[in-house]
Order: structure tokens, then C-alpha cells, then sequence
């Protein structure tokens, strides 16, 4: 049972300012500029080797000084509440000599100027392999100890477990209780695990469980209104929330949680029986079967739009003139049309989804995961089942919904870490206030960088990227290999196979032992083909006398629509000083070039790359940068259309007196 000051900080939060805009967006800029500046970097990284300094003179405390010196700086920081500053070293010091004992990792320099970075509220940009893990345990102590809610955002179920778990004992001896919620989770156990001091979890659970929280407590998100129910009425159903509250986050691989992850919100919801609907769509699927594009509709690449021709209007018009129901509205009409021709054009199997056990599983095209329990909306689902010629189900029932920018806008107190946030740097702040630091590695990257090989056809690429493959795979080198989707990926180790080369394959079909296969891509020989998952958060470690070899050599078998997700890639080879090499190859037909390339370069650069011509290196470098900034300045205005809407349909419920306390 909850004390009262505890329920009352349950449904407590920040109240999301509206972004900035014109002049109040220039000076908020400069803002964000001067947290980051490089002084302000200097100045940590000093404080950072001073504490690290002080920390070896407690080598000779015994365990229960030590743990009883952290015990008193723990009733400090919860007596002091804000005034607690001067502490910071003085802790932070005793907490790296804990980590020493019960873990066997001492933090370096480095990690402790990133823990500082996260404490002070800032996106921590730490190289991959550099111990982000133990970096943010640090300020997660500190959190914890006030007393208020402390969550450690993660990717995936498995992060987060195996973090909550390593890290135990280092926090039960500063005084902290940890606990970690997981998808297949009973509420009753996420109640018991949200109660501990610091508590890891994924995006997708803590915002799923705030929405579910909100959703039992009805209206009464205000907490004098809701003790003064309990005071008139017995117990209800509001008992049940699982949440103790928000107020501090740390999130980790903050680039995917905060950046490609926001485009898509999340929605609670439940079958919705609608007969009519499933019939239409698979009536739509028969109708569509015979118009062909260019002739009877056009198709945006760029925007993924289809537009009817006046030949498919009539074509469409001819066959829905003997249907009744919705088919006689010709707006109606039209839109179903266009569904199913998006999910015909733009939704490949084994690229944005596959079929497993008779059911549409969506794969998450920024990580290659599957997201079994998520459906796309407004029909496009059942549009896409029609397709496959499987089982149409109901649409779904939408209960709640919110995007992933606005939910960790509620947050009093914000940070995060990842290996790739320079790109989004003024995003961040602008969004979410997150001045980006960097934090130099702890010993330098000797990372071999090598040029882009372009050609002008995809059978052309892949063909390179075999041959090249199997060189490295000769010399005992290994090579771990980024694909784009399930299908590439799957063509890749078909070509292989060809030639008689081993590998292992690791996509959203085959992710059982992602762990395990990503941790071993380092050794002798081992040639790994992998989505973008690739690990995120799994070290890989060299074999024995790989350093001498070179070390990993990734490969990209194209370029992405950002630039973090190729560094993402690359900064899986040569970490923590080893040695490593990454490069990418492309081709014409790549759809980052044929969505964000205009058709006049493209003709040119083809023919470029038919004739050799000199320079053409050059001119693929221009094509690239031309088509990664158009990318991401059109993500970008998807992100804050998102945003835009979901602040628009928050103010439009409260303003209907549905939208509660947010």
C-alpha cells in the first residue's frame, strides 16, 4: 500500500513547454550551443580525473567503512535534496572504489566524466565498447538516492535484464535496491519491480505501462481528488497502477529511443469487431490486381505516396460499379484504392514486415527487430494481410496514445547516452533540451576508415561485396557484414553459400541467439551477416591473433538515410584501442539513391560509373551527401509533425474535459 506522499507524486509531471519558434528558437539555440561548448567539456574532464585521483587513496578502507561512508552521503543527498553539489565528488569517488570490489571494473577517467555529464543532464556521445553500462550506474546511485523514481531506459529486453543483473551487487552495496521490467512481466511483478530504487526497462514498456496507468486512473490524476475518493468510496481499480511515478531517466542508445524511434507513437488499443472493413480490404486486393503502375496510378518514392491516373480512376470506377455499401462514396473509394497500392508498393515481405505463424509481424526498420505485438493503423494492416492472402483481422480500437518525444518531455530530469549523436545534436536540444557532450575514448581509435565503392547496379555490389568476403574470409580475418533488411540479408548468405563460405546469419527471423552470435563475430575466420541490430550493446571481442590481422572488418552493403545509423554500424570494429576497418559499398539502384537523388544526377552518375570516368568518386560523394541531408531533413519534419499532433490532440482532449492531468 502506498503511503499519501507517495501517491501523490505517482501522477506528477513536467508539463511539456511548446517548442520554440522564431526569434525565441534563435536564442534557445545559442543556449543549447553553450552548454556544450568545448570549455565546458574541458572543465568536466578535469573534475573527472581529480575524483578518479581521490578514488585510488580508498583502496585501504575495509567493505563495511566503505559501504557505511556510502550510507551516510545516501541520507545526505535525501536530507539535502538540490543542495547536494558539493557531495558529488566525495561520492562519486567512494562509488568507483565500490565498482572495484564487487564487479572487478574500476571506471576510467573517461567513464567518470560521462557519469558526470548524465548527472548535469546532458546526451553523453560515448564511442561503442567504451562501458556505457557502467557509466551510467554511477548517476543512477545518485538518483536513487534521493527517493524519487529513478528509470534506466534500454533497447531491448535482453539489455536490460542482463544490466539489472550485472550490476546487482555494485548497487545493494551503495545502498540501492534494483529491479528490471520486461515484456512478458505480470502486473503484479512490474508493480514490485517499479517499486525499486533504480529500475531498467525498455521504451516501449515504460510508456505502454504509463498509458495503462493513466487509463485505470480515469480523471483522477490529480491526487487530492483521488484521496479525497478514497475517503467517500472503497478502494478501486486506480489500486492497481503499477508505476510509483516520473521524475529522472537515463536513456540508453539515446539516437534510436529519441530519435528513430519518435516518428512512430505509441498506442494502447483493442480489437475493434468491424466486419465491413475486413471485407473491403480484401475486396480491394482482388480490384487492385490488374492496375499497373505508371499507367493507372503514379508512385512517390520519395514521400511513399500513390496517386490514381485518370485511366485508374475509370478502371476502379468500371469495377466497384456493381458494389454497394462503402464503394458507393467515391472518396471512400479512392482511399482503399490507395492502400492497397502502399501496401503493395512501399511494404516488402522480409523488408518492413514478415509472415510468421499465419500473422504479419512488423520489423523495426532502424534496429531489424520484430514488434509481433504492434499493427500499423488506419486499414493498412488488414490491407497488407489481404495481400499475403492470409487471415484479415479487425482493426484495432484505439484507447491512448502518445508519442515517444512528448513522454519523456514529462520528465523533470533528463539524460542519456549513445555512440552516434553529433548528426542530431541540435534536435536534441531543440526537442528534448539535451545538450550534447562527447566523451573522448579511453585509449585512441585506430579505426581504418576506407572510401565508398560505388557501382552502377545492385547485381554488380553484391557481386564485390562477395568477392570481397571471401578474400578476408581467406586470410582468417573476420568480417561482420550490415544489411538493410531480412531479404538482403538472406540473399547475402544464399551467394555465400554459393561459393561454399560459412557464416552465421543474424536478422529479425533468425534473432533467437543475437547475444551470442554478435559476441563471437570477432573471432578467427567468422564471417557474420547481420539487419541493423547488430548487437547494440553486446561487446565484441577480437580472437586470439586477430589484432595482428587488422582486426574486424565491418561492411555496409549500403548507406542509410542518416548517417548515425552507418557510424552505428562501423563503431562495431575497433573498440577500446583495437584495430579495425570499415567500409561501405553502394550502387545506383540503392533506394537511398533512387528516393533522394534527383533523376538527372543519377543518369550521370550511372553513366559515369559505366564509362570509369575519372572523377567519378567525387560525384558518388555529392549524390550521397545530397541524399542523406534530404532524408533527414524530411525525418525530421516527420518527427515534429508527430509532435505537433500529439500536443494538438492532448490540448484538444483537456480542452473537452477528457484529457485528465498531463
Amino acid at each position: 500500500m502506498r503511503v499519501p506522499s507517495q501517491d501523490y507524486h505517482r501522477t506528477r509531471i513536467v508539463i511539456p513547454e511548446k517548442l520554440h519558434q522564431g526569434m525565441d528558437a534563435l536564442i534557445h539555440g545559442f543556449e543549447g550551443w553553450n552548454k556544450r561548448r568545448p570549455s565546458v567539456a574541458r572543465l568536466l574532464k578535469a573534475d573527472a580525473d581529480k575524483i578518479s585521483e581521490d578514488a585510488r587513496k580508498l583502496v585501504y578502507l575495509s567493505d563495511s567503512r566503505l559501504r557505511g561512508n556510502l550510507g551516510e552521503l545516501q541520507t545526505e543527498f535525501r536530507r539535502r535534496g538540490k543542495e547536494v553539489d558539493q557531495l558529488l565528488p566525495e561520492a562519486l569517488a567512494y562509488m568507483i572504489e565500490a565498482s572495484n570490489r564487487t564487479t572487478g571494473m574500476l571506471p576510467y577517467p573517461v567513464q567518470v566524466m560521462g557519469a558526470l555529464a548524465l548527472y548535469h543532464g546532458y546526451l553523453a556521445e560515448m564511442a561503442t565498447g567504451e562501458g556505457k553500462s557502467l557509466t551510467a550506474c554511477l548517476p543512477a546511485v545518485l538518483a536513487a538516492w534521493t527517493g524519487r523514481p529513478f528509470h534506466f531506459v534500454t533497447v531491448n529486453d535482453y539489455l536490460a535484464d542482463r544490466d539489472a543483473l550485472e550490476m546487482k551487487d555494485f548497487y545493494s552495496f551503495c545502498g540501492v535496491s534494483v529491479g528490471c521490467v520486461t515484456s512478458q512481466m505480470e502486473p503484479k511483478d512490474r508493480r514490485a519491480n517499479y517499486e525499486k530504487g533504480v529500475v531498467y526497462t525498455t521504451l516501449k514498456e515504460l510508456v505502454a505501462d504509463f498509458l495503462r496507468d493513466r487509463l485505470i486512473i480515469g480523471e483522477l490524476h490529480n491526487a487530492s481528488r483521488r484521496q479525497l475518493r478514497q475517503l467517500l468510496r472503497p478502494p478501486t481499480a486506480a489500486d492497481n497502477t503499477v508505476l510509483r511515478g516520473l521524475d529522472t531517466a537515463i536513456v540508453d542508445e539515446a539516437d534510436s529511443v529519441l530519435i528513430d524511434e519518435a516518428v512512430t507513437p505509441l498506442i494502447i488499443s483493442r480489437p475493434q469487431k468491424n466486419s465491413s472493413l475486413v471485407e473491403a480490404c480484401e475486396i480491394t486486393h482482388r480490384l487492385v490486381e490488374p492496375l499497373d503502375a505508371g499507367r493507372d496510378y503514379l508512385i512517390n518514392q520519395r514521400y511513399k505516396e500513390i496517386s490514381l491516373t485518370k485511366e485508374g480512376e475509370r478502371k476502379v470506377d468500371e469495377q466497384s460499379v456493381m458494389l454497394n455499401g462503402i464503394w458507393r462514396g467515391s472518396a471512400r473509394r479512392e482511399e482503399l484504392v490507395k492502400q492497397a497500392l502502399t501496401a503493395r508498393e512501399f511494404y516488402k515481405r522480409d523488408q518492413q514486415y514478415v509472415v510468421q505463424d499465419g500473422k504479419v509481424a512488423i520489423v523495426d526498420e532502424f534496429t531489424g527487430r520484430l514488434m509481433p505485438n504492434r499493427t500499423w493503423r488506419h486499414g493498412l494492416h488488414q490491407a497488407i494481410e489481404a495481400k499475403e492472402g492470409i487471415t484479415v483481422n479487425d482493426p484495432s480500437e484505439t484507447l491512448a496514445r502518445l508519442s515517444f518525444q512528448r513522454f519523456f518531455r514529462f520528465f523533470r530530469k533528463l539524460s542519456g547516452m549513445t555512440g552516434t549523436a553529433k548528426e542530431a545534436s541540435a534536435e536534441f536540444w531543440h526537442i528534448y533540451r539535451l545538450p550534447v557532450m562527447t566523451i573522448p575514448t579511453n585509449r585512441p581509435c585506430i579505426r581504418v576508415s576506407m572510401p565508398d565503392r560505388i557501382f552502377s547496379t545492385e547485381r554488380e555490389k553484391f557481386e564485390a561485396v562477395v568477392d570481397e568476403i571471401e578474400m578476408l574470409r581467406n586470410t582468417g580475418r573476420p568480417v561482420l557484414v550490415g544489411t538493410r533488411s531480412v531479404t538482403v540479408s538472406e540473399k547475402l548468405a544464399l551467394m555465400l553459400a554459393a561459393r561454399g563460405l560459412d557464416y552465421n546469419l543474424l536478422n529479425a527471423v533468425r534473432h533467437s541467439e543475437e547475444a551470442r552470435i554478435v559476441a563471437a563475430a570477432g573471432e578467427k575466420g567468422r564471417v557474420t551477416i547481420s539487419t541493423n541490430m547488430a548487437g547494440r550493446g553486446t561487446d565484441i571481442k577480437l580472437g586470439h591473433g586477430v589484432a595482428e590481422m587488422g582486426g574486424l572488418h565491418v561492411i555496409a552493403t549500403e548507406r542509410h538515410e542518416s548517417g548515425r545509423i552507418d557510424r552505428q554500424l562501423f563503431g562495431r570494429c575497433a573498440r577500446q584501442g583495437d584495430p579495425g576497418a570499415a567500409q561501405a559499398f553502394m550502387s545506383v539502384e540503392d533506394e537511398l539513391i533512387r528516393r533522394f537523388v534527383s533523376p538527372l544526377l543519377r543518369k550521370r552518375l550511372a553513366a559515369a560509373l559505366q564509362g570509369k570516368t575519372p572523377g567519378v568518386d567525387v560525384l558518388a560523394r555529392i549524390a550521397l551527401f545530397q541524399a542523406q541531408r534530404t532524408a533527414q531533413r524530411l525525418a525530421y519534419r516527420q518527427r515534429r509533425e508527430v509532435l505537433k499532433m500529439d500536443t494538438w490532440l492532448e490540448e484538444a482532449l483537456s480542452f473537452a474535459g477528457s484529457g485528465g492531468e498531463m
